[in-house]
């Protein structure tokens, strides 16, 4: 596992519930290894928005932010701004595959619905949604 960026992103981890928590170090690896496949986008700044983890890309600012954490409704979820085409145009792709909420985010229940192949095309079109 990457080690996080500082103690204050590595606590925010430690205070998701246990169940929650694993299916988001798998996104959140998922991120990391997305953009590793992507140097035009330069390096990935891991940080704090609204209390829950975030991802962007500060020098060359070709990422919309991600975020990562539990919806009240319980689970977890990948959150992407909502004035972005990034939920929507995921959802259209890939119908009827996930739980989307509304324009902002992908609930999940159980680490094991996390598809990498899928759930990268959106983490790249995020990573890169400045660039397009």
């Amino acid at each position: 596992m990457r080690p996080f960026s500082t103690p204050a992103v590595a606590a925010a981890f430690d205070a998701f519930p246990g169940s929650a928590r694993e299916g988001l170090l798998c996104l959140r690896d998922l991120i990391f290894e997305e953009a590793w496949n992507l140097p035009q986008i330069g390096r990935v700044e891991e940080t704090l928005k609204w209390g829950q983890p975030a991802y962007l890309t500060p020098d060359v600012r070709a990422a919309s932010t991600l975020r990562l954490g539990v919806p009240k409704a319980g689970g977890f979820a990948l959150f992407a701004h909502c004035q972005t085409t990034i939920i929507s145009s995921f959802a259209a792709n890939f119908s009827g595959l996930d739980r989307i909420d509304g324009n902002r985010a992908i609930l999940f229940d159980d680490p094991s619905q996390i598809a990498p192949a899928r759930h990268g095309i959106l983490i790249r079109h995020a990573l890169t949604y400045h660039l397009q």
